[in-house]
């Protein structure tokens, strides 16, 4: 089942930018309510977990996660940020070194998923919610004329399986290994969430717009993770 919703938030996300890839606000918005969600659900979830056990050097993992994923970036040119506006051009990025960049990206998401048996845990959730924007924004790149190439059915289909391949991989990990794997990723969303909700406005504004975007996906964060704990 799990594997089913990681897929399925992909296919969602790839047909939204298919038909409605060409409203950029649209996207960025996405981006800004999962980053809300994503933030609060590492702060709430994610973290408290991490450190609740005496690993150690486990704070390197969160650093090594923060750095892989700055890393990642120049492959994907802050794919998961939003900044696709001249991508569409090719100029930028190479469909190969995406590929790779989301491949690893989401591969590394799956595995901390290897023993859950809660459907729709709130770390699950945080992946669920923050695949959609990316796969809108992935749909929206790849789509010429209204149609996918071959080759934008292949980066999909290897976005939408990365996941769940790392959750397959996962359970052939020692289990002691999976605080650390958790820890990493850890880092990666606290690093995306807050490059997407601290981004400057052109004049250093208050954003009132940004920051209802980010509250309301605070909210929903904390009610998944009330209904959670309940």
């Amino acid at each position: 089942m799990i594997i089913i919703l990681l897929i399925l938030s992909v296919l969602i996300g790839v047909f939204l930018g298919k038909f409605f890839g060409d409203r950029e606000k649209f996207a960025k918005n996405l981006l800004i309510v999962s980053a809300g969600f994503l933030i609060t659900i590492c702060l709430n979830e994610v973290f408290p977990e991490v450190y609740s056990g005496e690993h150690h050097n486990i704070g390197l993992w969160v650093i090594g996660g923060v750095l892989l994923q700055m890393l990642l970036e120049n492959l994907t040119k802050g794919f998961e940020h939003g900044h696709f506006h001249d991508h569409s051009e090719g100029k930028n990025i190479l469909p190969v070194a995406l590929m790779v960049g989301l491949f690893i990206h989401a591969f590394l998401e799956g595995i901390p998923l290897a023993n859950e048996d809660v459907i729709l845990s709130p770390y699950l959730t945080g992946i669920l919610v923050h695949n959609i924007p990316i796969s809108f924004i992935l749909g929206a790149f790849l789509v010429k004329n209204k149609k996918f190439s071959a080759s934008a059915f292949l980066i999909i289909s290897i976005f939408a399986l990365a996941s769940p391949l790392g959750l397959l991989l996962g359970k052939y990990f020692n289990p002691n290994l999976e605080v650390y794997f958790l820890a990493l990723v850890g880092g990666i969303f606290l690093h995306i969430s807050s490059v997407i909700i601290f981004e400057s406005n052109k004049n250093h504004n208050v954003d009132w717009k940004k920051i209802g975007f980010v509250t309301l996906g605070v909210l929903l964060a904390m009610t998944s993770h009330l209904f959670h704990n309940h």
